[in-house]
């Protein structure tokens, strides 16, 4: 009898914890996020609170910046960096990155943190210190399921920007991932393409495209520099007007290559939050984006492309050599909202 009942209590257990982790996977994305952000501030010290947390409203939130931020062999970045935390802690940050975005957009930016020791063999002697340590956690206001806050995490080649309001995440962007080298030539990783679709499925779309349409849509000649970057410090994008081949004058299979294009950033961001951004874009029309593209379509030279549409625009720049001095292998992708980033519009 006293056996049975010990059984019965282990399949209580067993099944209360089954529920808990089921609803833990089904929680939307801005419920983790305070629970994961509050355990991660629990493990740190008054004093790394001090450098981990800022006001909500303080300016360092659209702060950001992609690029290394590092003078004299030191980091000048806001946050805490992972080198400087122990290894309860490390955990809880990774874990907040990884409920707050895809599987893939972790698995990603995780990915691009441990290039910087590929960099450092390709560099040697190179002047910046390279780091898969010096990624930063940000929290600005309070973690709660009531009021307003975000968090970032961000270092060299990523920085992810989230906003949350009465729980519910209401804004993931800027969202940028870079990679540098695009794709590996060299060593044990040779092959590997951190984000290697951004690349691959725009040259699938180009070279779907008819002669008279890539005419439309290249503007090397109007833009003889390349397409403006307007992937920086900023609160929203830097743009004029959309420039290209509009999606209303595409067959239902380019239409199709530029979604599948599209859905190659929004699945970097979690799967609540890329609904929302497919709601905008379907709502706002897909015939109203527009497509183009700068440079040659073969791989190894320089290249850009922008796809532009009333909420969003997707930027993409290959032009710079990477750490071994290969011609065009070193990306700079971004997601960014027409309105403004980080929520401001909303």
């Amino acid at each position: 009898m006293k056996s049975l009942r010990m059984l019965l209590a282990l399949a209580t257990l067993l099944v209360t914890v089954g529920i808990a982790y089921v609803a833990q996977q089904t929680d939307p994305t801005g419920t983790r996020s305070v629970v994961a952000a509050q355990a991660f501030l629990e493990t740190l010290t008054p004093e790394q609170k001090a450098k981990t947390v800022f006001d909500y409203d303080s300016g360092e939130r659209t702060n950001w910046y992609y690029t290394p931020q590092q003078k004299g062999g030191k980091p000048t970045r806001k946050g805490i960096p992972l080198e400087d935390m122990n290894e309860a802690q490390k955990k809880a940050a990774l874990n907040l990155l990884q409920v707050s975005t895809s599987e893939y957009g972790a698995n990603a930016a995780n990915t691009v943190r441990s290039m910087e020791n590929i960099l450092k063999e390709l560099e040697k002697n190179g002047t910046q210190v390279r780091n898969p340590d010096w990624y930063f956690v940000t929290v600005f206001g309070t973690p709660s399921k009531t009021g307003k806050w975000g968090w970032r995490f961000e270092g060299h080649h990523v920085s992810f920007n989230f906003t949350l309001d009465g729980g519910q995440l209401t804004a993931s962007t800027p969202f940028f991932i870079g990679a540098n080298p695009a794709e590996v030539k060299t060593g044990d990783r040779k092959g590997l393409k951190v984000i290697g679709p951004s690349d691959d499925l725009a040259r699938e779309l180009i070279n779907a495209l008819d002669k008279e349409q890539k005419t439309v849509a290249d503007v090397s000649k109007p833009f003889p520099k390349g397409i403006p970057e307007s992937v920086e410090a900023s609160k929203a994008p830097k743009i004029g007007d959309p420039v290209g081949l509009v999606a209303a004058k595409m067959t239902d299979k380019q239409k199709e290559l530029l979604t599948q294009l599209m859905k190659h950033y929004t699945d970097r961001m979690p799967s609540d939050q890329a609904d929302r951004e497919w709601k905008d874009v379907k709502d706002a029309g897909i015939d109203k984006i527009y497509f183009c593209y700068t440079g040659t379509n073969e791989a190894g030279k320089g290249h850009t492309y922008r796809i532009h549409g009333p909420t969003f625009v997707v930027e993409f720049i290959n032009q710079q050599t990477d750490g071994a001095n290969n011609p065009a292998n070193h990306i700079h992708s971004a997601w960014r909202r027409m309105k403004g980033d980080f929520g401001l519009s909303q």
